[in-house]
């Protein structure tokens, strides 16, 4: 199974840049990306953002932090655009599962990508009350379990196998740290990685010998002892 690349990414610029790229199938956001990139108004920046990305899936979360809202924001955010999913954390702040948004907006048939997961246990829980026919990703936080110093494949391993009985539910690995991550998540068939743009860049450039790697490091060496005119 063939692993997609999703982008994840707010800034505006880079997205109107990565969406024209072959490689990139998708892209995913979250308020913090938003920020970062500087945005004041969410409706109306993510409103720019879906002039750039019109036909590839796209991921905007809500930030209510209780049920009702956040029932309401995934209900507006859906209308944005029928490329758009409607990104809602496992937990709300108070370590609540938010299942009742979850099915809720499920049963509506609303697109949506179930973020901040870490365990197979959060995985079991979301799959019991969806249905099996509206798309559903979910975002297993493989890095930042990682982090921590712990091995989070098995994890994102059995949440793999516990999908194959959902043809409408895909496992995202999020949370990427290097560029080996995409093979790794090929390797074990996640369905899809959502990799930083620098990252992509990258991934782009596989292919590279270890003889090359050599010199061009050696090289690069050697050039920034000059610039520095350093002598011993």
């Amino acid at each position: 199974m063939k692993t997609k690349i999703f982008c994840d990414i707010a800034d505006i610029s880079l997205i109107k840049k990565f969406n024209k790229k072959k490689i990139v199938k998708g892209f995913t956001t979250n308020p913090s990306l938003m920020r970062k990139a500087g945005a004041k108004n969410y409706k109306f920046y993510s409103q720019q953002i879906l002039k750039y990305c019109k036909n590839k899936p796209i991921s905007f979360e809500v930030f209510a932090d209780d049920q009702k809202s956040m029932i309401d924001q995934g209900k507006k955010i859906n209308k944005w655009g029928k490329n758009v999913y409607v990104k809602v954390p496992v937990v709300n702040s108070k370590n609540k599962f938010t299942g009742g948004v979850i099915k809720e907006l499920n049963n509506k048939n609303i697109k949506l990508n179930i973020t901040s997961v870490y365990t197979s246990k959060q995985t079991e829980k979301i799959l019991k009350i969806i249905n099996k026919k509206t798309k559903v990703i979910i975002s297993i936080f493989v890095g930042r379990a990682a982090d921590t110093g712990k091995n989070p494949i098995p994890e994102i391993i059995k949440s793999i196998k516990l999908s194959k009985k959902f043809k409408n539910v895909e496992i995202l690995w999020a949370s990427v740290r290097e560029p080996y991550n995409y093979l790794q998540a090929k390797e074990i068939g996640c369905h899809i990685i959502t990799i930083p743009p620098t990252i992509i860049e990258k991934i782009e450039n596989f292919g590279k010998t270890f003889d090359q790697l050599t010199i061009e490091t050696v090289k690069n060496f050697l050039i920034d002892s000059k610039k520095s005119n350093f002598k011993i």
